[in-house]
């Protein structure tokens, strides 16, 4: 759990001072692009309000070690590298709202934005960095069971399958990076596949396939979810050759990609065929004013470290553009 309440063992560069009536900028979302973001707009001295959203920290939060972030040699802690983005944030003077947007107003500038604790702010500029959710499998049982043996974070799960049989499903580096995790506790993981191969990176899959612990089940998808109170198996179809068959398994883990978390600009700022925002090399969105960064608006890359260089893009753009009105 992150600590909402840091202590930064030092004074804050910037005199406290009551928020202004129209913010400079608020930045909605708290994984690596907002919090790049702030840093950023707070080190150009636009007092920036970033808006964590229900889920403070974002998707990197939820990951045991990360290992591809620049500047550590040694693996860090997913909630350790948000708090630290945090802490850097909040140095250079940014104010941090532990709250989530419910409605935005994206008609004329300046903007405004609601919250679900009641608050709504006007801001002459928008930073969108709300990132994405766990695409689910969408088949019989798994809403039901999900907390019951279905989890879409090993993370926050796994301790409770120590010793237990557990089934990850997908292909790609959360998928072997969560499975790998899961080996700490479980007795044995394997891994549902729809292809005969893999898409995760050459070292995770090395690492993968030299663990006792982790086995492969090729070719497959999974069709239902089965148990009462509580998982209990899963039915599996072949994609060559239409078998199926039940594995027992005390869970199931679902890495098989994400949806953009969108659902706050329908219609209020283009997106793709695929609800992803639709940004410019500037991260300019459809709106002037408005700009996007992170997997909210990026479906090819999906890395922290990506994340965080469109948080800095979207933040100097930020900043000119403010710098224009004036």
């Amino acid at each position: 759990m992150l600590d909402f309440n840091l202590n930064l063992g030092e004074e804050p560069t910037a005199e406290s001072q009551p928020r202004p009536e129209v913010e400079n900028v608020v930045i909605v979302g708290s994984g690596p692009a907002g919090w790049s973001a702030a840093i950023y707009t707070a080190r150009a001295d636009l007092r920036p309000l970033l808006i964590t959203g229900n889920e403070l920290g974002g998707q990197i939060a939820l990951t045991t070690e990360v290992e591809n972030f620049p500047g550590f040699d040694e693996a860090i802690q997913g909630p350790e590298l948000v708090e630290r983005m945090q802490r850097q944030a909040e140095r250079f003077g940014t104010e941090v709202s532990i709250d989530y947007v419910t409605e935005v107003d994206f008609e004329a500038a300046p903007f405004t934005v609601k919250t679900a604790g009641g608050q709504e702010f006007r801001a002459q500029a928008i930073i969108v960095a709300t990132g994405a959710s766990p695409r689910r499998m969408d088949v019989p049982n798994e809403e039901r069971l999900t907390g019951r043996g279905v989890s879409y974070c090993a993370t926050c799960d796994g301790f409770f399958f120590r010793g237990k049989d557990v089934i990850v499903v997908g292909g790609g580096d959360s998928a072997l990076q969560e499975a790998l995790f899961l080996t700490k506790f479980a007795s044995r993981v394997r891994i549902i596949h729809r292809r005969d191969s893999l898409r995760a990176g050459a070292t995770l899959q090395h690492r993968a396939r030299e663990n006792a612990k982790i086995e492969f089940v090729w070719d497959s998808v999974v069709t239902s979810v089965n148990g009462e109170a509580k998982v209990e198996s899963i039915t599996v179809q072949n994609v060559k050759t239409g078998e199926r068959q039940d594995l027992t398994t005390d869970g199931v883990f679902v890495y098989i990609g994400h949806l953009p978390n969108n659902q706050l600009f329908l219609d209020k700022l283009a997106m793709d065929g695929e609800g992803y925002l639709v940004t410019d090399r500037l991260m300019r969105t459809s709106v002037p004013g408005v700009f996007a960064a992170g997997e909210i608006q990026d479906h090819r890359f999906k890395q922290a470290a990506t994340s965080a260089g469109q948080g800095v893009a979207a933040a100097m753009e930020c900043e000119k553009y403010l710098a224009e009105l004036e």
